[in-house]
């Protein structure tokens, strides 16, 4: 059975729901299903019990259940501002369409180049998610499985269907899928050094700028490394988050006395300088395997992305 929707306008919106949508707060699809609604006015709709399931009013935990009919009053909303909306035509968000390396029916797998955001927000027009959507316009539920930060590079997963979404993010959460990465960082990495755990803290200043912290008030957190290569200058780690935690590699390779090269925000000034001196310009963090079980075939997958061009370089110049 499939969903019945209709594009956000000044008119009544009915919605028969799926098992797909099963088990989704009301309030979490009507921020998917409204895009463009600004969240306070959905939390008004609701109240004002302008949007109803089964002809009742509920409240924004109520939990969607396969056979549910919505039931959305019209919508005018003059901040909805579509030119924000990236077109598929611009050539950046094109050239991401190349960097797609695994998709089905059920999910897509992104090598996301470094510099550009998961998601709009903070001043940032779009992001990833953003340019999925208009390069997939008839797929309306495309969302994020995890995040990588702005500055690091590599594979990302995105749903296609929300029970996709719920599979993968089960495996986040149950730490079964498995995500590696490569990170050129300061100095002499010790062998012996194989895991680093120490609680973050996370802060967020006025600015939106997010800063993290090992504080014994943190989440507990988690990351294991291995030695991949040597050099003079530094060395290059594999490293396995356990924990998921905001610029959880970051700042545990800064906690070990090992800063990432080129990282603005926990970064050593000295070795950056350095780096920059043999052409790298932006942070060394790269995505480079995921390893999980797929959401529909129930089978072990493992997707991987080779560092870039500049990456490489860097590499190179090192072992020169």
């Amino acid at each position: 059975m499939k969903e019945s929707v209709s594009k956000p306008s000044p008119q009544v919106q009915w919605v028969d729901i799926t098992e797909d949508h099963a088990g989704q707060r009301i309030d979490n699809f009507l921020r998917t299903f409204l895009k463009g609604v600004p969240k306070s006015l959905i939390y008004r709709l609701l109240r004002k019990g302008e949007v109803r399931v089964n002809k009742k009013r509920i409240k924004p935990e109520y939990k969607l259940a396969d056979g549910d009919q919505i039931r959305i009053a019209p919508i005018r909303v003059s901040e909805r501002d579509e030119t924000v909306a990236p077109s598929a035509k611009l050539e950046k968000v094109a050239q991401l369409e190349s960097q797609i390396v695994y998709e089905d029916k059920v999910m897509l797998v992104i090598n996301k180049p470094s510099g550009i955001a998961v998601h709009g927000g903070s001043g940032i027009n779009f992001g990833v998610i953003e340019a999925l959507r208009a390069l997939r316009p008839n797929e309306r539920q495309l969302e994020l499985v995890h995040r990588l930060d702005r500055a690091t590079s590599g594979l990302l997963m995105v749903a296609k269907r929300r029970s996709a979404l719920k599979h993968l993010q089960d495996q986040l959460r149950e730490k079964t899928m498995r995500k590696q990465y490569l990170a050129l960082v300061k100095g002499q990495w010790n062998p012996k050094t194989r895991a680093v755990q120490a609680p973050l803290l996370k802060n967020t200043l006025g600015t939106g700028e997010r800063l993290v912290r090992v504080d014994a008030a943190g989440k507990p957190s988690e990351t294991r490394f291995r030695i991949v290569e040597n050099f003079a200058e530094g060395t290059l780690v594999e490293c396995s988050p356990i924990t998921g935690r905001t610029h959880q590699i970051r700042v545990h390779t800064q906690h070990a006395g090992h800063p990432i090269a080129c990282d603005e925000r926990y970064g050593d000034d000295e070795f950056d300088a350095l780096m920059r001196k043999k052409g790298l310009d932006r942070l060394f963090l790269h995505a480079f395997r995921l390893s999980f079980t797929h959401p529909v075939e129930e089978v072990t997958m493992t997707v991987e992305a080779p560092l870039d061009n500049k990456l490489e370089a860097a590499l190179e110049a090192l072992r020169g």
